[in-house]
């Protein structure tokens, strides 16, 4: 019956798309680990294809040591020589870096807040912003919000982390449920929540 779901036009008919819309895109996440993943992720897609970052996520999680930002942060130049090899992630050595540094910041976050759970959410009030929306093009590149999120983690050091990013971030970890109305999804997602 899955065949006759309707769902957001964007993640098209790849049973990794397919998956990744129906199970985690929009779903509050408060797992530390989980948002500094997506956020490691959302910075290596810059410029890229969501999919083309999916299909990369396994390699991923193996070379940035699970996510755990603790062990991202201490990589050296070794491990960014070591990344610049491996053909399962994006070898940019900017978005490496900048994935280093941002686990370092990271933990500055998570010690100042208690974790980045608690620092995140209030851009949003700490609830998901449910939105309305009918077609793709009614879904903004950036908001407000997202806005904010990216002037304030630049500040703190972040890279990689403009509106666009941190906007792509906050629907992928639920602070906003930006599945169209008419989308299996969306009243789903929206039940979800703290």
């Amino acid at each position: 019956m899955t065949g006759t779901l309707v769902r957001c036009g964007w993640c098209g008919t790849d049973p990794l798309y397919v998956a990744y819309h129906d199970t985690e895109w929009g779903v509050p996440v408060h797992d530390d680990r989980m948002l500094f993943e997506f956020l490691i992720l959302e910075g290596a897609q810059a410029g890229l294809s969501w999919i083309t970052i999916l299909k990369k996520r396994e390699a991923y999680r193996r070379a940035f040591a699970g996510f755990d930002a603790g062990k991202v942060a201490r990589f050296g130049p070794r491990q960014v020589e070591r990344l610049l090899a491996d053909a399962g992630i994006v070898r940019n050595r900017l978005k490496i870096e900048a994935a280093i540094n941002n686990a370092r910041h990271f933990l500055a976050v998570q010690e100042e807040f208690g974790s980045f759970d608690e620092y995140v959410w209030r851009f949003v009030d700490g609830r998901p912003i449910v939105n309305r929306r009918k077609t793709l093009k009614q879904v903004p590149a950036s908001t407000p919000e997202s806005d904010a999120l990216s002037r304030d983690l630049k500040a703190r050091g972040f890279k990689f982390v403009g509106s666009t990013i941190c906007y792509a971030h906050m629907q992928a970890t639920g602070m906003v449920n930006d599945h169209l109305t008419g989308c299996f999804r969306h009243a789903e997602v929206a039940r979800l929540h703290r």
